[in-house]
């Protein structure tokens, strides 16, 4: 039984201008439909030779969906059947997940595209938080402390944040505070156990971040880190299970021997952000202040922005 995916929040969450969106099943998969142009069959040739890639350590195999082949079926705009891509429903076994998509890079573009295509992706990177901080916030949703209560913002809306608002996103991310109450600034309560911890989203981003300053096969472009958690567990006081994956592969190109100093840039600037809100939490609820914090962790200390 195939349905629309209700926590999707980037991307095309609903089947428009056809375009299908995707569709999720009740054994924990999640059906993307193949783009026609070259971007799909570039997706499936990154899936497929990223799970056979020996050379990849499972520790950081983890940080990427699990990949299950493609399959033809219909259309969630009913317009026939459709190759997509089978992959691993990242937040299947939770009922009410906060999630968070944050597309890394100061550039979303690649050398190889059309000069039309980069200049829309330009543009927009310059427009939104890119070009500035090396990623920006494509979409979120956060569950306030009842089960009823979301908060799932226009993308357009938080794609365009300053600065100073992405910091403010990122700590009501992690907050006991409902996150469009316009009159309570964001407690930062969950962030020891989303963001800290060693199993929390700080520390597999550094994780990954000692991957991609060794790899050199692949780079990432215009690809999204997704942060999961569910709050209702935390409140509970049970573990948070922080999960972050690695999504949207349709513009990846070979490394070359190269490092990706794009993407690398721009996953030390989210470390540096996240950082900050674990070691000064009460500090600049309403303004991110981006000078260098001497109480960052050794390993986000070193985080390079080469590349941005």
């Amino acid at each position: 039984m195939l349905k629309v995916p209700d926590h999707q929040v980037a991307g095309h969450r609903q089947a428009r201008d056809g375009k299908p969106s995707p569709l999720i099943d009740d054994a924990g998969r999640f059906y993307k439909p193949l783009q026609d142009d070259d971007r799909g069959s570039q997706e499936v040739a990154f899936y497929s030779s990223f799970s056979s890639n020996t050379r990849v350590p499972d520790h950081v195999r983890r940080l990427f969906p699990v990949f299950h082949g493609t399959q033809l079926i219909e259309a969630s705009d009913g317009s026939g059947l459709r190759p997509h891509l089978v992959l691993e429903d990242v937040v299947s076994s939770r009922s009410h997940p906060s999630v968070m998509d944050i597309k890394i890079g100061s550039r979303t573009w690649y050398p190889e595209a059309s000069e039309d295509y980069i200049q829309r992706c330009f543009k927009k990177d310059r427009e939104t938080s890119s070009l500035s901080l090396g990623f920006r916030i494509s979409g979120l949703q956060i569950y306030g402390n009842e089960e009823s209560r979301l908060w799932k913002p226009e993308n357009k809306l938080v794609q365009n944040l300053s600065a100073a608002d992405v910091k403010v996103v990122l700590k009501k991310f992690v907050s006991s505070n409902f996150p469009d109450d316009p009159n309570s600034d964001p407690d930062c309560s969950f962030a020891a156990s989303v963001y800290g911890g060693s199993n929390g989203i700080l520390a597999q981003l550094l994780e990954l971040k000692a991957w991609f300053e060794d790899q050199t096969m692949y780079h990432l472009n215009s690809c999204s880190v997704l942060m999961v958690y569910e709050k209702e567990k935390v409140l509970k006081g049970e573990r948070s299970d922080a999960e972050v994956k690695l999504i949207d592969f349709a513009h990846v190109t070979e490394g070359k021997g190269i490092i990706d100093h794009n993407f690398l840039g721009g996953l030390c600037s989210v470390i540096k952000f996240i950082s900050e809100i674990l070691t000064s939490p009460d500090e600049c609820t309403t303004k991110v202040c981006l000078q260098d914090s001497d109480k960052n962790t050794n390993d986000s200390e070193n985080c390079t922005t080469e590349g941005m």
